[in-house]
Order: C-alpha cells, then sequence, then structure tokens
C-alpha cells in the first residue's frame, strides 16, 4: 500500500454526491493525477492499474462519474451532456481542494479532459489523453473501418438488429464483444477490474445509452456530432497521446489528437487495443509516470 493509504468520501455536485478514492500522498515538488474513466456511464473501477503511480510519491485520485459506479444515478436523460460532466468535473476539483494537478483520461475521460482544458482552467499543470478521439465523426469512421473487418456473420448479425432496433438483445451483444475483445481489450480473458466496470455499467447503461448508444461503433446518442477538431490549438497544456496499434481508436484518431495540441507528444503501443494501461501496464505506467515527472521538472 503507498504511503498515505487510502481515502474514499463523497464531494457534493449540484444537488448529488459524488464518489471519490484518493490513494497515496503527494510528496514535495509532486502533483496530484486525477483520473477520469471511460463509457460515458462507465466507472473507476478498470483503471485501478494507475494507483501504482501512487508508488512514486504521487497521490491518485478517482471518482465515479453521476450516473454511475458508486456515486448517484439520477434517472434522467435530460441531465447526460457534455457540459455537465465539464461542471462536475470542475465540482470535484474544487471540492477536494486541488489547488494545482495533472488531469489522465481514457476513452470519454479523455475526451471530457480535453474539454476541460479547453476552458482554460487554472492550475492543470498537464493533461494525459489515452485512445480518445476529438471527433465522433471520424471515430465512427475508424471504428465503421474496423467493423468491416469482423467476420461476415457477425457484421450481419449487428446490421440485422441496429434496423430491427433489437439492438438490446442477446445476439447482438454476443456480436458486440466480438468488436470489443479484437478492438477494446485483446487479453483473455478480461482483467477482473474491466469486467467489474463492464458488471456495474450493464445494470444502468442510461447515461451510455443517452450519449453514446448502444455499442461503440452505431452511435446515436447526443454526442454524434461531437467535434472539437478546430479548437484542438486552444489547448495549451503539456500533453500526452497514448493509444494501442489496435485501438477502436486509431493510429488515425490518436494521430489527430496530436497533430491539434500543439507541442504534445503521441506514445503508441504496439501491443495494446483500447486498453494499454491494462494490456502493457509496466509499459504504460512508467510512460506515464516519466511525463508526469518531466512536466514537473520543467
Amino acid at each position: 500500500m503507498p504511503a498515505g493509504g487510502v481515502q474514499e468520501g463523497y464531494v457534493r455536485f449540484r444537488q448529488y454526491r459524488v464518489w471519490y478514492r484518493s490513494v497515496g500522498a503527494t510528496e514535495a515538488g509532486k502533483l496530484p493525477v486525477l483520473c477520469l474513466h471511460g463509457g460515458p456511464g462507465a466507472t473507476h473501477d478498470y483503471l485501478e492499474p494507475l494507483e501504482a503511480l501512487a508508488n512514486r510519491g504521487r497521490r491518485v485520485i478517482f471518482y465515479d462519474q453521476l450516473g454511475g459506479g458508486n456515486s448517484d444515478q439520477p434517472h434522467d436523460p435530460s441531465l447526460w451532456s457534455v457540459s455537465l460532466f465539464v461542471e462536475e468535473l470542475g465540482a470535484v476539483i474544487a471540492g477536494l481542494g486541488l489547488k494545482q494537478l495533472h488531469l489522465f483520461g481514457q476513452s470519454w475521460g479523455g475526451m471530457l479532459g480535453m474539454e476541460f482544458a479547453l476552458t482554460q482552467p487554472a492550475g492543470l499543470a498537464s493533461l494525459t489523453v489515452a485512445s480518445s478521439p476529438a471527433s465522433m465523426i471520424q471515430w465512427v469512421e475508424e471504428c465503421n473501418r474496423l467493423r468491416a473487418e469482423l467476420p461476415q456473420e457477425v457484421q450481419d448479425t449487428l446490421l440485422h438488429h441496429e434496423r430491427a432496433g433489437s439492438t438490446d438483445s442477446s445476439a447482438y451483444q454476443e456480436a458486440v464483444m466480438v468488436f470489443n475483445r479484437r478492438y477494446l481489450c485483446r487479453l483473455d480473458p478480461w482483467p477482473e477490474p474491466l469486467l467489474r466496470s463492464f458488471h456495474k455499467m450493464a445494470k444502468n447503461p442510461e447515461v451510455y445509452h443517452t450519449m453514446n448508444g448502444p455499442s461503440e461503433f452505431h452511435i446515436t446518442g447526443k454526442f454524434k456530432d461531437w467535434n472539437i477538431i478546430p479548437r484542438l490549438g486552444e489547448i495549451r497544456v503539456p500533453t500526452l497521446v497514448t493509444s494501442g496499434r489496435y485501438d477502436e481508436a486509431t493510429p488515425k484518431v490518436a494521430e489527430t489528437v496530436h497533430r491539434g495540441i500543439p507541442g504534445s507528444r503521441w506514445v503508441l503501443f504496439e501491443d495494446s487495443s483500447h486498453s494499454a494501461h491494462l494490456e502493457e501496464p509496466e509499459r504504460f505506467l512508467k510512460v506515464v509516470a516519466d511525463f508526469l515527472d518531466e512536466v514537473e521538472q520543467q
């Protein structure tokens, strides 16, 4: 257990409670890193390997975004929007008294991190964007290209249920998992923290279905037209971009983010898909830890 132990509690956001977990203690000169999970509507669980960053004297903080996991789960589809989660992130930072910090965002969490950075917040030391797009239009184009590489019977099953409006069927979900096991996490079996996040999200998929849709590639939700590519040049903090060779956030997607954010660094993990922190954990942790240390030494 890292020095400083573990603290868990709640931050108030509007009339709701947002759960957080803080691991380790920040040593002199080391800023905390706040981790943003994906989904939207997933939970912090699958990011647990990042707790190891605390072994280098850095506090690591997670929270479950509103609508999932240990946080309050109001049932109101009108609530769920990018702006709500940007506001929530600000409330978490203020509620935990984080005057200076690093942000780490994975998948949707990286999208959220970029949106937050665009508000030019005070005290943001760096941003890590792990397997995230800057445009859902580009994301869908790339995911559909990957989908076309699936076995024909899997493609036929997906298309049939999307046309029939039966994407909640077990046959559709099984076909989606064929995609996920190629492009979301290639480990077999999947790590327990990832299974735990999927299990929790399946219990209440309202946020995911409202904002995203029924799958990673059939985007029917609120942010199907989301696109910040024209604004990436406004992000003014040191930024690390990471992605996997077999990632649903394809190298083309990651390159778009990297080229758009001035001075950013891009690291491609050759043996990973969308979950490099699970698939190549030792190298991933070293890349992120070294980046954070380097930022603080400048």
